[in-house]
């Protein structure tokens, strides 16, 4: 089917200020658009966008929305596609379930779940299900990088170890431990305590695939602190990384920056891919 109606979706909290800013934003740029969804589970917010290339080359990005783990569409990224697609990259936007209706670690089991749907359905779309580049923006980045630095959930989802190609999260969030920085717990987390370890990407680095992290000039200062820890981090344990300030960009223009044809964000991705 088409990109789903945002009015068929089960309701989600309100809106904060910032994300009924961007919510108005996204789907402007979205406007015309095309693509078309997949489930990948029973539930609503368990399915894939694909925005096929007019020329594939097999590269595939997988990209998740940010809303703070209680918002967001996959119809959201569709804005992004035509630069992607235009390059020759197959471009699938994820759903995934939202908190308070779920907690960790369902967001992530669901990613898991969408991107064995992606390697073993890709190829009907003209991409290569052994050249998956995973990322996300914000909440997204967080489960983008989570995936891509663990070991213990590939076998679980039916894909190789390695399925991750290249991870490219972009403002996400990596440590929910004492001192991030956060102004607030993440209600994803749930009650549990451990939680907040087992969700950090920067506590939990079993392997890395190649990183291309990307986050504003003028963005969260904990995120950008986190964003800088994390490729430490990952550079500690033998990754390779490589590190795009955004200029001019808060944290939503760190989003939107990522359906700029002319911009940084999309050259360097572009580029990176082709060398990885």
């Amino acid at each position: 089917m088409t990109l789903r109606d945002l009015a068929t979706y089960p309701e989600q909290e309100a809106f904060s200020e910032i994300g009924a800013k961007y919510h108005v934003r996204v789907q402007e740029l979205g406007v015309g658009i095309s693509g078309e969804s997949f489930a990948y589970g029973d539930d609503p917010y368990q399915e894939v966008a694909v925005f096929t290339a007019p020329n594939p080359d097999g590269t595939v990005v997988v990209f998740m929305h940010g809303g703070g783990w209680t918002n967001g569409y996959k119809e959201w990224m569709a804005f992004m596609a035509p630069p992607l697609t235009a390059a020759g990259i197959t471009f699938v936007s994820m759903g995934y379930r939202l908190a308070p209706a779920v907690t960790w670690p369902s967001g992530v089991e669901d990613a898991a779940a969408g991107i064995a749907w992606v390697h073993k359905n890709i190829a009907k779309f003209g991409g290569d299900p052994d050249r998956i580049f995973v990322g996300g923006h914000s909440a997204g980045g967080h489960q983008a990088a989570w995936l891509a630095v663990r070991s213990d959930w590939q076998d679980a989802a039916g894909v190789p170890p390695d399925v991750i190609r290249g991870a490219l999260p972009v403002s996400g969030v990596y440590d929910f431990t004492e001192g991030n920085g956060m102004p607030a717990r993440p209600r994803f987390l749930g009650d549990d305590a451990r939680n907040d370890a087992d969700a950090s990407p920067i506590h939990t680095i079993k392997h890395t695939p190649p990183f291309l992290m990307a986050w504003g000039d003028k963005d969260f200062p904990h995120l950008m602190v986190q964003a800088e820890d994390m490729a430490r981090a990952l550079r500690d344990v033998g990754g390779e990384v490589e590190t795009v300030e955004l200029a001019d960009c808060d944290h939503l223009g760190a989003s939107y920056a990522c359906g700029d044809p002319a911009g940084t964000w999309t050259k360097s991705i572009i580029r990176w891919i082709k060398h990885n």
